[in-house]
């Protein structure tokens, strides 16, 4: 579980974040959305430690990570999976020595051990076989299977996905959104996914935390999201809807 309590954020004296408070549950899919710049990869960042907050706590379960000090919360991330968005891998690198990378530098495995957790991962995004190919040979959803690939390398308890469907075919954000859920079940790990794809949040949104202008402007599930009654809400999703249609 993860908890933010009342965190705010500002750059150059502009708010970006308004004392936002909310819980991400464990073995669920919680979503952030909202426009650009509403402060979904500020809010993001600032639960993994890339930027500290003005003000507020982050916790995990019963660790205030906000507290921790430099070397402490580098030590905390290896509990932390990131798929950053486009994918970040590596192009001199191969997809193996991509997705072993986080053991090469965290663990004391030897060789051997790398190997079969490399391979037990692409197993786990249905790339087996595919170890010797560089990222310039595979296609953007293969990249960002990869991307997931390492991003569990470490057998992580928490899952941070930023934009995963950017830049994907509609049919291959779906295998993407699928591959996600079934992680966050199986392994039952909190996993935040910052979005602004609606299929996204009608598929896997257990849990969405709704920005506008840096501030939290509503919370519920996609069960509920269709009948909130929020007009910013409703405008955003309508508006995601109408530039779906026109794409």
């Amino acid at each position: 579980m993860i908890r933010v309590d009342n965190i705010s954020k500002t750059f150059d004296g502009k708010a970006v974040l308004t004392d936002i408070s909310a819980t991400f549950d464990e073995g669920r899919a919680n979503l952030i959305i909202g426009r650009s710049g509403s402060g979904k990869t500020v809010l993001l960042k600032c639960l993994i430690g890339m930027f500290e907050p003005d003000s507020g706590d982050v916790w995990y379960d019963a660790n205030r990570f906000t507290e921790l000090d430099s070397d402490q919360q580098r030590t905390f991330r290896q509990q932390m999976g990131v798929v950053f968005q486009g994918g970040a891998l590596f192009d001199s690198l191969t997809v193996e020595q991509n997705v072993r990378l986080p053991m090469d530098f965290f663990t004391s495995w030897n060789r051997n051990e790398k190997k079969d957790r490399v391979n037990f991962c692409l197993e786990k995004v249905t790339l087996p076989g595919v170890n010797r190919l560089f990222p310039a040979e595979l296609s953007g959803g293969m990249k960002k299977r990869v991307a997931i690939a390492r991003a569990i390398a470490l057998n992580p308890r928490y899952l941070f996905c930023d934009e995963p469907n950017s830049g994907l075919d509609p049919q291959t954000a779906i295998v993407i959104d699928k591959l996600i859920r079934e992680i966050t079940v199986d392994f039952n790990i909190t996993t935040v996914i910052n979005t602004h794809d609606m299929n996204s949040v009608m598929e896997i949104g257990d849990h969405i935390l709704f920005l506008s202008d840096g501030a939290k402007c509503w919370e519920g599930s996609n069960n509920e999201i269709l009948t909130s009654g929020n007009k910013v809400l409703n405008d955003f999703v309508f508006a995601s809807e109408l530039m779906k249609r026109f794409k």
